[in-house]
């Protein structure tokens, strides 16, 4: 299993929300970049970031600070948040991001992100973030409507690299992972599913590898990282156990 370490940028800094909600968020670094090359130091061999701003505007707002760190970082990152054309896609994989998430259009424009999948082998995820069994958009402030289920298989046999799947009412919440969310989607698609949301201690990483049916090939660390609740170490010793 790989794990993410995840920064999550606002207003140019590394912040962490509850339950995706802007008003609830943390600052946990000033710096983005110093943040990357902590995890790169620690042992991760991706990093996981979202523009958060980005994903409301539906335009890259962090751009900076996301050029600033793809200078420094030695290993691949993967990038979601207002990534909405194919030009922005583009623009970041030129840049050096080596896997960017599609999620918004993913339920609203689900021919473009089948094209640039295409386009861009193995280089394009899609992100569904999921309340409640439903995707929201629009850095989940709107439901669509649509369940994860009905989203995920659309592209089934697009050539897309993933699906990270987020569970919004345990994200930045330290309660524990419910399998059962990713487990769910993982079993109905082919595509692999990164897990977000809920990983609290590396209890919830044995969880997600221990659950019957296809594995879990990714989980993303959030809070549990910034908080001290999972310990670098341990976390990628037991993900390296199955």
């Amino acid at each position: 299993m790989i794990l993410y370490p995840a920064i999550d940028l606002k207003g140019g800094r590394c912040v962490r929300l509850s339950q995706g909600d802007f008003a609830q968020s943390t600052v946990y670094n000033e710096d983005p970049a110093d943040q990357a090359r902590q995890f790169v130091a620690q042992g991760f061999s991706w990093i996981h970031v979202v523009d958060l701003d980005g994903s409301v505007e539906g335009r890259a707002v962090n751009g900076e600070a996301v050029a600033a760190f793809l200078k420094t970082v030695p290993v691949p990152v993967q990038l979601g948040g207002g990534i909405r054309n194919m030009a922005a896609v583009e623009r970041w994989l030129e840049a050096g991001v080596s896997r960017v998430i599609l999620g918004t259009a993913a339920v609203r424009e689900p021919d473009f992100v089948k094209q640039a999948a295409l386009a861009y082998p193995e280089q394009v995820a899609v992100g569904l973030d999921v309340r409640d069994g439903k995707v929201a958009v629009q850095g989940w402030l709107e439901d669509s409507g649509l369940s994860a289920l009905d989203v995920a298989k659309r592209f089934e046999d697009a050539g897309v690299a993933a699906l990270v799947v987020t569970d919004i009412g345990r994200d930045g919440m330290l309660q524990g992972v419910n399998p059962k969310v990713f487990g769910a989607v993982a079993d109905a698609v082919s595509i692999p599913v990164i897990a977000a949301g809920g990983m609290t201690t590396v209890d919830d990483i044995h969880a997600l590898q221990k659950r019957k049916g296809k594995k879990i090939s990714g989980a993303v660390l959030g809070k549990s990282l910034y908080a001290g609740t999972i310990r670098p170490n341990e976390a990628l010793a037991a993900a390296r156990v199955h």
